[in-house]
């Protein structure tokens, strides 16, 4: 019990020291990060259990089993590490559990990225750019042209908003280092098993599925606090709120349409749209009808965005937190 109590009063520390650290530090080395062990993981996981030939009932079973196996693993894991390091240290047990913290959030690595696309372009370094954003978009990017490269960037990044820092603060603020970690897990997998295609149609069901779930309140709570963040920073906050309501559904998912359009209706852009996947085009509809042109300047107010979005929803956590401290507490 008194583990218990400890970790949920030290619930605050672990928000504010997580983004602290990763606002300084960025991710850790690769070796390091507890997502390139959840990958590995999954991956032989996945080796064990998918079977294309087996019936599509039966690769969504397999398919459910790793959901299970990962999340039992990565919450057993992270749970236990902890106890272990409260009865070797307390100290030991706060450093643990600020170091999981914070490996959950993406806010520097992903700012550093688009601002390096957005240099390479400054640059007239097209070809670099485009090198970039393909190692943050799943998209194919070489006949991008500069306003492509744009618009691609600021939906990567409105999308990682919602997934890579709002949704783990989300989740430290109800559950700590530990369901941060299981959430990371889940949006792992979706990110290696929870492709439509031949090979992961109906093994990756259950993780996609899941991920949705555990990303639906996070993506709510993104697109308002990017409308309030549009206020703040004087952007179309109106247009936010039209387009949201609009085009928020323009998507294949269900939750990351909804900060793209929050943040396509604040800037005036026409984001998303036909888009190549392996040299195959993909019809999607558009976000927004905005007729702003897609420059270095949108990207600049994109980041501008997220960042206040993510400092709004570290204090949402923070408020929360103290609450249920003291109604804890009580």
């Amino acid at each position: 019990m008194e583990v218990v109590l400890e970790y949920v009063i030290l619930m605050p520390v672990f928000a504010v020291g997580a983004y602290i650290l990763d606002m300084i530090l960025g991710d850790p080395l690769r070796l390091t990060h507890p997502v390139q062990v959840m990958g590995r993981l999954i991956s032989v996981l996945e080796r064990g259990l998918l079977r294309s030939t087996t019936s599509p009932a039966a690769q969504r079973f397999a398919g459910a089993i790793l959901v299970v196996l990962t999340i039992v693993i990565v919450g057993g894991v992270s749970t236990g590490v902890l106890l272990l390091c409260w009865k070797v240290s307390k100290l030991l047990f706060v450093v643990v559990s600020l170091y999981m913290a914070w490996t959950s959030l993406s806010v520097k690595s992903m700012s550093d990225a688009a601002r390096a696309i957005g240099e390479s372009l400054a640059h007239g370094d097209g070809a670099e750019a485009r090198r970039q954003l393909s190692g943050i978009v799943g998209r194919d990017t070489a006949t991008l042209d500069r306003e492509g490269v744009v618009r691609a960037t600021v939906e990567s990044v409105s999308e990682s908003t919602a997934d890579g820092i709002v949704a783990p603060l989300f989740y430290l603020a109800i559950g700590g280092p530990v369901l941060a970690m299981i959430y990371k897990a889940v949006n792992t997998m979706d990110s290696v098993v929870g492709y439509r295609n031949d090979r992961y149609r109906y093994f990756g069901t259950c993780a996609a599925r899941l991920d949705d779930v555990m990303g639906y309140l996070p993506a709510r709570i993104t697109a308002a606090l990017m409308i309030v963040a549009a206020f703040i920073l004087r952007f179309d906050w109106r247009g936010a709120v039209a387009t949201l309501s609009s085009d928020g559904q323009n998507h294949p998912s269900p939750n990351s349409g909804l900060s793209q359009a929050a943040v396509a209706g604040a800037l005036g852009l026409r984001l998303a749209g036909p888009m190549s996947y392996g040299g195959i085009i993909h019809d999607k509809p558009y976000i927004s009808g905005g007729t702003a042109r897609a420059s270095l300047a949108t990207l600049s107010s994109t980041l501008k965005i997220m960042h206040l979005t993510a400092i709004l929803t570290l204090a949402l956590a923070l408020g929360f937190q103290v609450f249920f401290i003291l109604v804890f507490i009580a």
